[in-house]
Formats: structure tokens, C-alpha cells, sequence
């Protein structure tokens, strides 16, 4: 029997600075041109690919295979597609998709987890690695890699955000699953608990998705019109 996971226990603090960690050490690699950089990005993309395979793997090991544990489409499992495709071909789109999924939702994940079990078992494995190397990915291709938001990545993002929900709500109907927590919020706390009961949540999501979004985009936004392109 696994020991249960406790939020900011010793193994999540643990996962955390080892985030926290890796993000300063490829950021140096990068700082200072280092050949490694390239390959350590790149080891990393790949994990990111591999880690859908990964926790199918140890929820089925775990006996938690399901149809929503087993199938990549969460929004989390969509941004670490899109990070390992960004790390290893710097392709714009996929470096806002990491970026925004990231740092809006991800991130939340990555400090207040959806999961029962807790170090050594490789679910706690595969979820730690898949929100820290996305929200690592998300950081390090913005501020080492010159992966910014292109104009207009607001939008654009909110419209495929909401097209991909659509996308999953009809999966969700079909196979029973709650990809994206469309259905019902988080076992664990989360910042969804404050935003009211099924489905009115949903709507509060998509609001809060485009001031999110926003916050995220000022930076760049703000650093184009003092130094225009």
C-alpha cells in the first residue's frame, strides 16, 4: 500500500526545489553558451514526449489505469507535448501553447497536486516530472531560449483554449472520463473550489483564462513598447 501524498510535505518540497534547481542550472548553461545547454534542452524534450507513456505505465502498475488517467488530454498533458516539441524545434506556436498552459494552469498543479500517493511510486514520479519539466520548459524557453509570445498570443490562445475544451467536452461525454476537470473539480484543493459550484465554474475558468493569459502576455507587452521590434 503506497503511503498517501501530503501537499508541501517533505516529497513535494523536494520535487519543488528540484524544479526550482534544474530551471537556474539550464538557465546558466544557457548564460554562459555552454554546448551542453543543447543537449540537457533536449533530454529534456524527449522526458517530456516519453512521460505520457510513462504514467500510463505507472497507473497501470498502480491499478488506476483509467480512461482519464490513461489518455493524454488534459490541458497539462497537452502542454508537455508542446514543451518537448518546443525544446527541440523552437517552434513558436508550441512555445506559447507550454507558456500559457504552463504558467495558468499547470504551475497550480505543480503546487497544490491532484494525487493520492506519494514518493516512491512512480505515479508520484510521472506527475511531478510532467508539471515540473512543463513549468521548467514554459520558463526556460521564454527567458534563455528567446521563445517569446508573438503578438496577438492573447487571443489566439483563448480561442484555442476554449476550441480544445469543446474538443475534450465531447470525449468526456463519450467515455465517461473528466479531462480538464470539465465535469467535476479536483479530488485535492484547488483554486476551483472558489469559483463556485458545476458548471458555473466552467464559465469562471474561462474568464479567469484571459486575465491570466493577459498578466502573462504584460511583460512582453510592456518591453515591445519601450524597445519596439
Amino acid at each position: 500500500m503506497p503511503d498517501p501524498f501530503h501537499a508541501f510535505g517533505p516529497s513535494h518540497l523536494t520535487a519543488l526545489s528540484l524544479c526550482a534547481g534544474i530551471l537556474i542550472l539550464l538557465a546558466l548553461l544557457r548564460r554562459f553558451h555552454t554546448p551542453s545547454a543543447i543537449v540537457w534542452e533536449r533530454v529534456l524534450g524527449i522526458l517530456l514526449l516519453l512521460d505520457w507513456p510513462l504514467a500510463a505505465y505507472a497507473h497501470w502498475r498502480g491499478g488506476t489505469l483509467t480512461w482519464n488517467s490513461g489518455l493524454p488530454f488534459h490541458f497539462c498533458d497537452v502542454a508537455g507535448i508542446a514543451g518537448g516539441i518546443a525544446l527541440l524545434t523552437k517552434n513558436r506556436l508550441a512555445a506559447e501553447i507550454v507558456y500559457f498552459f504552463g504558467m495558468a494552469g499547470t504551475l497550480q498543479g505543480l503546487i497544490t497536486p491532484n494525487l493520492l500517493v506519494d514518493f516512491p511510486d512512480m505515479r508520484f514520479i510521472a506527475f511531478f516530472f510532467l508539471h515540473g519539466g512543463v513549468v521548467v520548459a514554459a520558463l526556460h524557453l521564454v527567458i534563455s531560449m528567446g521563445c517569446t509570445p508573438r503578438h496577438w498570443a492573447v487571443p489566439r490562445m483563448v480561442v484555442l483554449t476554449i476550441g480544445y475544451a469543446f474538443i475534450v467536452g465531447g470525449v468526456n461525454a463519450a467515455m465517461g472520463s473528466n479531462f480538464a476537470f470539465l465535469c467535476h473539480k479536483p479530488e485535492q484543493a484547488s483554486l476551483m473550489d472558489a469559483l463556485g459550484p458545476w458548471p458555473w465554474y466552467i464559465g469562471s475558468m474561462v474568464i479567469l483564462c484571459g486575465v491570466f493569459y493577459s498578466i502573462l502576455y504584460a511583460p512582453f507587452f510592456i518591453a515591445r513598447r519601450i524597445r519596439p521590434e
